[in-house]
C-alpha cells in the first residue's frame, strides 16, 4: 500500500470513528426515554466502538514500541514521559470500552431496561474520547522523527479484512439511526 493511499486509509477510519462517537454524543444528548428504536443503534454503536477502540489500542501499542525500539537508547524523561502518557491513555480507555461493552451486552439481554446505563457508561466514555483521544504532541512529535514510511503502515496494521469489517459496522450504526439522530456528513 503507498504512503498515500494508507494515510487516506487511516484518515478515513479515523473521520467514520469521529462520526460514530458524534452521533453517539447527539443521542446521549437527546437521550432515548425509553425508545426502543435505541437499542439497535447502541449496539451498533457498541460493535462498532469495540472494533476502532481496539484496532486504536492496537495502533498506539505498536507504536510504543516502535518508538522505544526507534531510539536505539534507554528513553531520556521527556520521551519515557510521552510514552508513560500513552499507556495511560490506553489504561483508561480499555477500563471505559470494557464497561461500555458491558452495558452494551446488557442491551443485548434485557432491551430497553438496559439504556439507562448503557446511557451513564456511553456518556462518560464519550466524554473521554472527545478530552484525551487523537494525536498528542510529544509522542507525534516522536513518531514523526523516528518512523519510515514502512514503520506507519506496520504501526497501521490494516489489512482487507479489517477494512471491510470496520465499514461494515459503520453501515450498521448509519442502518439502525433513531429518529432525530443523525451521523455528521464525513468528507
Amino acid at each position: 500500500m503507498s504512503n498515500t493511499s494508507l494515510r487516506e486509509q487511516v484518515a478515513g477510519e479515523r473521520r467514520r470513528l469521529k462520526a460514530v462517537r458524534s452521533a453517539l454524543s447527539r443521542a446521549l444528548e437527546r437521550g432515548a426515554r425509553g425508545d426502543a428504536a435505541f437499542v439497535p443503534f447502541y449496539i451498533a454503536e457498541g460493535d462498532y466502538l469495540e472494533a476502532a477502540m481496539r484496532r486504536l489500542d492496537d495502533q498506539d501499542v505498536r507504536m510504543g514500541e516502535l518508538i522505544l525500539k526507534r531510539l536505539g537508547a534507554p528513553p531520556d524523561t521527556a520521551q519515557q514521559a510521552a510514552l508513560d502518557e500513552i499507556e495511560a491513555r490506553l489504561r483508561i480507555n480499555r477500563q471505559h470500552l470494557q464497561k461500555l461493552l458491558a452495558a452494551r451486552d446488557a442491551l443485548r439481554a434485557e432491551g430497553v431496561p438496559a439504556l439507562g446505563q448503557f446511557e451513564k457508561v456511553g456518556q462518560a466514555y464519550s466524554d473521554f474520547i472527545t478530552a484525551t483521544m487523537g494525536h498528542h504532541g510529544p509522542v507525534t512529535e516522536l513518531a514523526q522523527r523516528l518512523f519510515s514510511v514502512d514503520d506507519w503502515g506496520h504501526m497501521a496494521g490494516i489489512s482487507e479484512a479489517e477494512t471491510r469489517r470496520e465499514r461494515e459496522l459503520y453501515d450498521r450504526v448509519l442502518a439502525s439511526l433513531p429518529a432525530g439522530v443523525e451521523v455528521p456528513p464525513i468528507a
